[in-house]
């Protein structure tokens, strides 16, 4: 991730992980997708073997002419109630990790998404 305060760029703890950096007026967002999966969720928040936390999301779509990115904008703008208008993919079109930016209040959006630390 990029940009964003020396706090939000700071390691992830192991208490706390941030799969997110707060920005004005919006969240940017890392997320590690699995597409063909048998339904739509956020599994939660993980953190992969270089220390970087990720939000993990799994969608129905198939990575074909970008329908899992665009099943991935639906998901996250029905989970965080936003329109998806407001959700935009900044990186990772054809890869599986990518960089979602949420616009909104960002202190509303990194509370829902602190709580995802709880899922399993």
């Amino acid at each position: 991730m990029t940009g964003g305060n020396a706090r939000d760029r700071a390691a992830p703890s192991e208490t706390n992980p941030r799969c997110y950096r707060r920005e004005a007026g919006a969240l940017v967002v890392t997320v590690r997708l699995t597409p063909k999966s048998s339904r739509d969720a956020i599994d939660g928040i993980a953190t992969l073997s270089d220390g970087t936390a990720i939000a993990r999301a799994r969608v129905r779509a198939l990575p074909e002419d970008g329908a899992a990115n665009a099943a991935l904008v639906a998901l996250f703008a029905r989970t965080l109630a936003v329109p998806k208008s407001a959700v935009t993919l900044l990186s990772g079109g054809k890869a599986r990790l990518k960089q979602l930016r949420v616009e909104g209040d960002s202190l509303r959006l990194a509370q829902i998404v602190d709580a995802w630390l709880t899922l399993d």
